[in-house]
């Protein structure tokens, strides 16, 4: 069985809140504050030269300022570290011809730091498996007489033992809106089963039917979204009933609903790699959406309309895409991004390309073969396809076949699993 380095990260809540809460807070209004020092250096040299400073500049320039010392300095470094990756990640954007893309914002809300998160490398926390404690490291400006860490006792889930961890490699302080949560992230050996076989799968993301899979030797899925369009309809109307969008009542039902829908992605990405596995899938090809808010033709945002553009915007593809890899990984299962170009209006019997094939949201007819097929499903087969190239096989008619009657997927609230459902007939 074969082995295999992989980083994991690890949340634990914090069992004494009350007791480092205080320094917590000045070590995350500390990151924020030399972020924002970092960031008026950043506009600076951007007006005057035209250069963004890169990671190292950034600390020449700020070691020896008093924020610096707000935190311990290898928190101090990864706070710029973050600052020039999101500076660098807006100057591409741009560069790529995207007008729309803004430079990273001051972190200010009127006069008030918010809290951001802060990290601790291995030369600035201490852990103690024994007791469940870690100590993180001060800056120098925030050390009162002899304290100059602050004690976390913490606690992760029954599955989680760091004891058997030997590289932890950093530890953050995270704000949740409500407490702090610690977060070990972890490079830890992981047995690879083996057991994949030598086929390929398509994965289609879409807003009604979140996942369209189609695998080789024929055979579809189809994963709807009903369960957290239900979740969204319904705290939308519990939010709208506080009195504040602030209020302590509002943030409880904001992160209920977080919950709730990292618990479903979590779940399917579960069960769609174990479906991998039982149908011997070896290569995973997903649909690369980082393009789908905007048109292909001019760049603009596209118009989804009035509903469609909401769930759009709360589509979390690529959150869902990283826990798909590396859930496959553990299994021996490639993933790969995959372009979408074509794929929603190419007849995978055929390849004949037409807007008007797809008739209807969920229905593709081919005016070329005459093929019938979920619009969906269509397309997965289409990604699948682009990393297992064949010719299509005009002499199979799968009219009415796999392509149009997929397996159907809904999510169970109550098991909190998957189960298939009747097929979808078109």
């Amino acid at each position: 069985m074969a082995h295999e380095i992989v980083t994991r990260t690890y949340t634990a809540s914090i069992q004494n809140q009350e007791q480092v809460k205080g320094d917590l807070d000045a070590s995350g209004f500390a990151a924020s504050k030399l972020w924002n020092v970092g960031r008026w250096i950043c506009d600076r040299v951007w007006s005057e030269i035209g250069h963004i400073p890169s990671h190292a500049e950034l600390t020449a320039y700020l070691k020896s300022h008093e924020r610096y010392d707000d935190l311990h300095s290898q928190s101090s470094q990864r706070v710029l570290q973050e600052l020039a990756e999101a500076f660098n990640s807006w100057y591409g954007n741009r560069r790529n011809g995207d007008t729309r893309a803004n430079p990273p914002k001051y972190r200010k809300r009127g006069d008030e730091h918010p809290r951001s998160t802060v990290t601790f490398k291995q030369a600035g926390f201490k852990l103690d498996t024994k007791y469940n404690r870690v100590r993180l490291s001060k800056g120098s400006n925030l050390k009162e007489y002899w304290s100059d860490f602050i004690l976390c006792e913490f606690h992760t889930r029954p599955d989680v033992d760091l004891s058997t961890v030997e590289d932890i490699q950093q530890v953050r302080a995270v704000w949740t809106g409500e407490v702090w949560e610690l977060h070990f992230v972890c490079k830890i050996e992981i047995r690879i089963s083996g057991t994949s076989g030598d086929k390929t799968a398509g994965i289609d993301l879409g807003i009604n039917n979140f996942a369209a899979l189609a695998y080789e030797g024929g055979h579809g899925e189809l994963y709807p979204l009903n369960c957290l369009k239900q979740d969204d309809y319904y705290f939308s109307k519990r939010i709208a009933r506080c009195d504040d969008a602030d209020s302590a009542q509002s943030t409880r039902l904001n992160q209920k609903k977080s919950t709730r829908r990292t618990y479903y992605f979590h779940t399917l990405s579960k069960h769609i790699v174990q479906r991998c596995v039982e149908e011997d899938v070896e290569t995973l090809a997903v649909g690369d959406l980082s393009g789908i808010r905007e048109d292909e033709e001019n760049g603009e945002p596209k118009d989804w309309g009035k509903h469609g553009n909401l769930d759009l915007h709360s589509w979390a593809f690529d959150r869902f895409t990283r826990m798909l890899g590396y859930k496959a990984e553990a299994e021996g299962i490639t993933t790969k991004r995959v372009s979408e170009r074509d794929t929603s209006r190419s007849c995978s019997s055929c390849s004949r390309k037409r807007d008007a094939n797809r008739v209807e949201r969920g229905l593709y007819v081919c005016d070329g073969c005459g093929a019938v097929a979920n619009a969906d499903v269509n397309g997965a087969e289409n990604i699948r396809r682009k990393v297992s190239p064949s010719p299509p096989n005009r002499a199979v008619d799968r009219s009415n076949g796999w392509l149009a009657q997929p397996s159907t997927y809904l999510f169970d609230s109550q098991s909190g699993c998957f189960a298939p459902r009747e097929q979808i007939t078109l």
